[in-house]
């Protein structure tokens, strides 16, 4: 009979190791953590269909990754558990509503307002991750946000950190859905949370402010009709149907999120980092399309915006002066891009100007039937 192997000298509290996780994901600025195992199969089945599908457009890397996304220990061979955290970045939701209503202001989604959460999250999962390791030791993990095919969501409401709404979003009942997700993958079998419930009921705030009906069933998201996949990953000219409906958003939509009534119970937070930069929370539309490139790449430096890319910038921009107020500075705005070395550009310009052209000209046929 073979020789057992010995018994490590000490083997962690894993149950005393996940409560002390907690503790110090909150001492790091993470209102939320929990932790899930890794099965994810009806989430597999689900996203599958919705590759089927076509609804992601044209991000391919969705459905180049595979079933990976799904299958944490595939992706990270060894995985045996997933701490997710939630980090706070509500704000004031009325000013949202304010400069949405202002059709000579920018929108920018309240995420992208100050500096990229991204670079932010991930020093802190790793200080998480180098903390742990000072308790128990060396041991198997991975970081990530946004940065590998993850199902965040689903792992985040698998650990008990909220529920997906029906807008796709993760909700959790005690503070809304303004909040950043991150991951840890680890090789540690901690014991895990219970995943949480749905309290969204018969609501469809969400489903019915959509602009452009991108949420066509409760979690359900055709992300080619979605204004923060228009105006953030998709390249060359958005469909003329959409131009109108996208209003002044010019960079993602909060529309969804900020009809949820359990945003009502959302955390504010004063984080230094996600102070509106460059005015983006008031800027006027005509300021922010004066920009050239290289104040656009100076502005943006550390931003999520910067993901757009300037000529996309310009692009939706572009279409929110279409939208816009017929004035003079608005006409003349549009009219100093006729010319830009940008075929995409400028063919948002001219469907600008007809859009006013347009209107002058019903304008006048009513003043004449008067």
């Amino acid at each position: 009979m073979p020789a057992l192997s010995p018994v490590p000298a000490s083997v962690p509290d894993y149950a005393a190791l996940a409560a002390r996780i907690r503790v110090l994901a909150r001492d790091l600025g993470f209102q939320r953590c929990g932790i899930s195992d890794i099965e994810l199969g009806a989430d597999e089945a689900y996203l599958r269909e919705w590759l089927a599908q076509g609804l992601y457009g044209s991000m391919d890397w969705m459905a180049r990754h595979g079933d990976k996304r799904a299958r944490p220990d595939e992706l990270i061979p060894g995985t045996l558990r997933v701490i997710s955290v939630g980090l706070d970045y509500g704000q004031d939701d009325e000013a949202a509503w304010t400069t949405l209503a202002d059709g000579e202001r920018a929108y920018v989604a309240r995420y992208a307002l100050g500096r990229d959460y991204h670079k932010l999250m991930r020093q802190r999962l790793q200080k998480l991750a180098d903390r742990i390791a000072d308790e128990i030791g060396p041991f198997g993990h991975r970081v990530f946000v946004d940065s590998a095919p993850v199902l965040e969501r689903a792992l985040a409401r698998n650990a008990g950190l909220g529920w997906i709404g029906k807008h796709t979003c993760l909700i959790d009942k005690d503070g809304g859905s303004w909040f950043f997700l991150g991951e840890v993958y680890v090789d540690l079998p901690l014991p895990v949370d219970a995943p949480a419930s749905a309290h969204c009921g018969t609501c469809t705030r969400c489903i019915e402010i959509c602009p452009t009906r991108a949420i066509t069933a409760p979690h359900r998201l055709d992300a080619r009709r979605c204004i923060a996949y228009l105006t953030i990953e998709h390249e060359g000219a958005i469909d003329e149907e959409l131009r109108p409906l996208i209003g002044n958003r010019i960079f993602g939509c909060d529309d969804c999120q900020l009809v949820c009534p359990w945003n009502k119970f959302a955390k504010r937070t004063d984080e230094p980092d996600f102070r509106a930069r460059n005015d983006l929370d008031r800027v006027s539309l005509v300021e922010l399309f004066a920009w050239s490139e290289t104040e656009f790449l100076q502005r943006t430096e550390g931003s999520a915006i910067r993901r757009s890319g300037y000529e996309r910038w310009l692009r939706n921009i572009a279409v929110a002066l279409g939208n816009a107020p017929t004035t003079s500075g608005v006409i003349e705005a549009l009219q100093s891009r006729r010319d830009i070395d940008n075929a995409v550009v400028r063919e948002h310009v001219e469907w600008a100007l007809a859009q006013h052209a347009a209107r002058e000209t019903s304008a006048i046929a009513v003043d004449l039937a008067e």
